[in-house]
């Protein structure tokens, strides 16, 4: 006599919304790449450049050095300077983009001492806050 699990052959609803999910964000991610990389008009075209007919005119009579400056708050964990490198490695490739309206960088460390990447990104070092002090504004009504 052979004796057989009761839920065999049957998935548990946990894995078919995990794997519906999954599926769902591969698909729009594949569906975004293919649709930005055909149409090559980028952020540009949809916030209006003012060629065509647009209100909002990028870059027009500005200093190239001063239009957007990024400031990037980051502390000593490994994982923020993971996503320090990644957020500078993309700055560094939209500010060589013609027509990009970058400026500088700065990552902003507060962790109260210099770090590995202080020879690789540009950081500004400052005091960590004291305890409690990042918990929000009390405004007096």
């Amino acid at each position: 006599m052979i004796v057989g699990r009761k839920n065999a052959g049957k998935a548990s609803p946990f894995l078919l919304i995990l794997i519906s999910v999954g599926c769902f964000f591969a698909t729009y991610n594949f569906l975004t790449m293919v649709g930005h990389s055909r149409s090559g008009d980028g952020p540009r075209k949809l916030l209006g450049s003012g060629d065509q007919g647009g209100a909002v005119a990028f870059g027009s009579g500005s200093d190239p050095s001063k239009r957007f400056h990024v400031a990037l708050t980051a502390t000593d964990a490994l994982y923020s300077q993971w996503q320090s490198r990644i957020m500078y490695y993309w700055y560094k490739q939209m500010r060589v983009r013609p027509g990009s309206d970058m400026g500088g960088f700065t990552r902003i460390l507060h962790s109260g001492k210099p770090d590995g990447l202080m020879d690789e990104i540009p950081t500004l070092v400052v005091d960590p806050l004291p305890e409690g002090a990042d918990r929000g504004l009390h405004c007096p009504q």
